[in-house]
């Protein structure tokens, strides 16, 4: 009995982690004009576009493009952004997605003029944080970690290292979709770029501790 627990607890402590495979993922919104090659996706973003609920504008929008693919358990999240970004609200990032009215994207929003670390959380109705950042940038990196009932945020110039921007209540025990999302709310359109997408599986920490405690 002790010896399968112990290896039990050798397989929720193993780290399963790999590049997604962008070709296999599923299309929300998808978009008239884009390319997937060689682990990176481009796309034409469309005019119009936008995810949003209700709150301060008294309206709500669905339909940006977002290609996902969908993850039960504890896992961390990653992909590389950037975008020829035009005109305000522009944005480019990554979206985690339980339905309609629960959500959380976080990238690139053009503001003012202004590049931004941008984030939108949705419960039933939306509030957006934004981070002004000091100067145009080619990219950025996002990374989210998914803990019990918690979602942290972080970003990063380099991938190496990392700053937290938000953390969030997103309901435990239940799967979520995730994955590269743009939207051109105002504008007619521009060009985003993905790539280096990967989720990594975590261990769950309820498990892990039952395991622990039913040696």
């Amino acid at each position: 009995m002790k010896k399968t627990i112990l290896a039990a607890l050798a397989v929720v402590f193993s780290l399963t982690s790999q590049a997604q495979t962008l070709e296999k993922m599923q299309w929300f919104n998808e978009p008239e004009s884009y390319t997937i090659n060689g682990g990176t996706l481009e796309m034409d973003v469309p005019g119009q576009t936008d995810y949003w609920r209700i709150a301060h504008y008294g309206f709500t929008v669905d339909d940006g493009p977002f290609l996902y693919n969908t993850y039960g358990g504890e896992f961390e999240a990653k992909i590389k952004v950037s975008g020829d970004y035009k005109v305000r609200f522009d944005q480019a990032g990554l979206m985690i997605r339980l339905d309609h009215e629960n959500y959380v994207k976080c990238g690139i929003e053009f503001v003012d003029g202004k590049y931004n670390v941008s984030t939108v959380v949705t419960h039933h109705t939306s509030d957006w944080s934004v981070i002004k950042l000091d100067k145009p940038i080619p990219y950025l990196w996002l990374k989210a970690v998914r803990r019990l009932d918690a979602i942290e945020l972080f970003y990063s110039f380099d991938d190496k290292e990392y700053t937290m921007m938000r953390t969030l209540w997103m309901q435990d025990n239940c799967p979520l979709q995730v994955g590269p999302v743009a939207a051109c709310p105002d504008g007619q359109g521009f060009k985003a770029r993905f790539s280096d997408f990967k989720v990594t599986h975590l261990p769950d920490q309820r498990r892990v501790e039952w395991l622990k405690n039913n040696q």
